[in-house]
């Protein structure tokens, strides 16, 4: 479980007095009367997910590792963040055993596609297109792109390496993935896209990465009763989100998701979308920011540290590292540094975690939550993403909000096909 620590965050309410508020939501939630309650299929994901289709998950995963250099995954917002999130944060950002994943469709960048394209010409490729409707500009110039570049250089044999990842039954994809005898995997029509990182979309790059994902859904559904209690002394997920609402009341209204792990910045980025898109509507939410620390401090700390008080920092500890290192003993001791000789790297880490927090508290006045997770496996990562999808539905139902679509994503899309020229 996912512990918290409220004592440094300046609370000027007592989180307990949302307890009816919290009971009254979480009923809506459990009883499917909420806001966007068509995409609620998330919550009974551990129980209800598809074990034929499960299975040929890692089946496929074991294809692709046994044949292919290189896994391009093809898709934007939830369908690439969740994925890249997991598996940054389990193997690391030099993983040396494991297939290289390439990530596409997410950017218009020319130079990007072009590097690329470059870079997979001469090595074994997959490729994984995930995209619900097919039509998902980014997403469909990216994969134009790959599929003549895969049948070019496969011929026939390009069709058993394209993945398709999309509806069950409709749309672009599926009907092109149909006519070329793709292998499909299905996205759920009740779960929303970032969310989808425990279903097929995520589920496939991660086991083909090596991930564990027998463990990661096992974090999922150990989650769901860890973060299912609607006592706020029990969940400390509903705590977390309580915490957020109160610190918006009291000013705040951006909130600095902080980690000092380097391979968990995908984790933020993941988190900032599923934060951002949730609950910023109807002209209410947290605007949703990341840094990574103790690299950011030297940017950002400054601002932190004596800026204008806008900002409360969400700080997502690990207790034990993937690795640690100890630091070495220098004879000469020219660098003045061994007063730390003999001591591990992960340690000073966490002292400057501890010196930061007190800094920002003590001296700036800023308001700190602290989120403490005892690993980086993908049991943990299955157990996180159940935290953070219970906090932000419970957050935004709190605003009167849908916490489950994102009509203003639209207006950007209908600008943007005007002046493309798209009928």
């Amino acid at each position: 479980m996912i512990k918290l620590d409220l004592n440094h965050a300046f609370l000027k309410e007592n989180v307990k007095d949302y307890q009816e508020e919290v009971c009254r939501i979480d009923e809506s939630l459990v009883q499917g009367t909420c806001k966007g309650n068509d995409f609620i299929g998330w919550l009974t994901w551990p129980q209800d997910y598809d074990r034929e289709e499960y299975a040929r998950i890692k089946a496929c995963a074991k294809r692709i590792q046994d044949m292919a250099d290189v896994l391009i995954v093809c898709g934007i917002g939830g369908s690439y963040l969740g994925p890249r999130a997991g598996i940054e944060m389990v193997n690391g950002l030099y993983p040396t055993k494991q297939i290289e994943v390439i990530y596409m469709g997410n950017t218009f960048s020319s130079t990007y596609i072009a590097q690329v394209m470059d870079y997979i010409k001469d090595k074994s490729v997959v490729v994984n297109v995930i995209s619900k409707s097919g039509t998902t500009t980014e997403t469909a110039i990216a994969f134009r792109i790959l599929k003549q570049f895969m049948e070019k250089k496969y011929g026939a044999e390009a069709s058993s390496r394209i993945i398709a990842t999309t509806d069950k039954a409709r749309g672009t994809l599926k009907t092109l993935a149909d006519k070329e005898g793709y292998e499909t995997f299905v996205i759920p029509d009740n779960i929303g896209g970032r969310f989808s990182v425990i279903t097929p979309v995520g589920l496939l790059p991660m086991a083909a990465a090596g991930l564990d994902i027998d463990a990661f859904m096992k974090g999922l559904s150990d989650g769901s009763g860890e973060y299912g209690d609607a006592d706020l002394d029990k969940n400390p997920a509903y705590r977390y989100a309580v915490a957020r609402r109160i610190l918006q009341h009291q000013g705040y209204d951006v909130e600095l998701f902080v980690e000092y792990e380097p391979q968990m910045q995908m984790v933020a980025e993941w988190w900032k979308q599923l934060f951002g898109e949730s609950e910023g509507k109807d002209e209410l939410g947290i605007l949703p920011d990341s840094a990574c620390f103790s690299t950011d401090l030297h940017s950002l700390g400054q601002f932190v540290q004596d800026g204008k008080k806008v900002l409360f920092e969400t700080n997502l500890y690990v207790d034990q590292p993937a690795i640690d290192v100890l630091f070495p003993n220098d004879d000469k001791n020219e660098d003045g540094m061994n007063y730390l000789a003999g001591k591990s790297i992960d340690w000073a880490n966490k002292m400057a975690a501890k010196g930061t927090l007190m800094a920002h508290e003590e001296t700036g006045g800023v308001p700190n939550i602290i989120l403490t997770m005892p690993g980086m496996s993908a049991y943990d990562f299955g157990n996180m993403c159940m935290f953070f999808f219970k906090a932000i539905a419970l957050t935004t139902l709190m605003n009167g909000s849908n916490p489950f679509n994102q009509p203003g994503v639209e207006v950007y899309k209908k600008n943007m096909f005007k002046l493309l020229g798209k009928e």
